[in-house]
């Protein structure tokens, strides 16, 4: 009889013991969700490069195919922030990656099923790409130049801007333009400011220009073919 005792008590606990899924009941261990933010895409460069005010809510969407849908996001000016990996049914993955799209501010995010090419041919994660439209007529940050950096420069440097981050694919990044570079003029013109700065890239887009930049207390000439300035921004 103990015997019997024991063995319905080992029964009950085993049945006790499934593993919940996040998105539902099931026996299969979920994968935790999370998300990834792109490489130089944190919050203040983002904040800083964006072409408008973040959304209230992003628009979601599924996606046809990844590296085709962020090409044809990046020629209207949409740059990839992060990557997002949800479980769950298609419902219960468009609200967790709304609502993490709205701690970024993304304004776009685009959701792929999961597939049975996945290597471990037992993935339950959607992957969720998330964007936001940037200001690329440059493709760069900039600051006004620190003290210490104007006084490396000598005495003939009135004026300038540090280069920070390069976004991939835009004019800053074709010219060759890195961060750290210092830029002192543009076609023979020296720059006061960041504001000054910003002011001759706004009144030269679309035109190609000349920035003179010292990297490594070299004085480089840079070819930049500024991209158009967007509606509205």
């Amino acid at each position: 009889m103990k015997r019997i005792l024991i063995v319905l008590s080992l029964l009950t606990l085993a049945s006790c013991a499934t593993v919940q899924r996040n998105g539902g009941g099931g026996d299969t261990p979920a994968p935790s969700n999370h998300y990834e933010i792109e490489s130089g895409r944190d919050a203040a460069t983002v904040e800083q490069m964006r072409a408008g005010p973040a959304p209230a809510t992003p628009e979601v969407s599924v996606g046809k195919n990844a590296n085709g849908d962020t090409a044809q996001l990046a020629s209207q000016g949409f740059v990839k922030i992060g990557t997002g990996h949800w479980p769950g049914m298609e419902s219960d993955v468009r609200i967790d990656a709304a609502r993490q799209g709205e701690k970024v501010g993304a304004e776009k995010i685009l959701l792929y099923p999961p597939t049975a090419t996945d290597a471990s041919m037992t993935s339950i994660d959607w992957l969720a790409l998330y964007f936001v439209r940037f200001k690329l007529p440059f493709g760069a940050t900039f600051r006004d130049l620190r003290a210490q950096e104007r006084t490396q420069l000598g005495d003939g440097a009135r004026g300038g801007v540090a280069i920070g981050s390069v976004i991939g694919g835009t004019p800053a990044s074709r010219a060759n333009l890195v961060g750290g570079d210092i830029v002192l003029q543009v076609d023979g013109k020296p720059i006061a400011d960041r504001t000054a700065f910003q002011s001759m890239l706004k009144a030269n887009a679309g035109r190609t220009v000349k920035l003179t930049i010292v990297r490594n207390g070299e004085t480089l000439v840079r070819v930049v073919k500024l991209g158009a300035m967007q509606a509205g921004g």
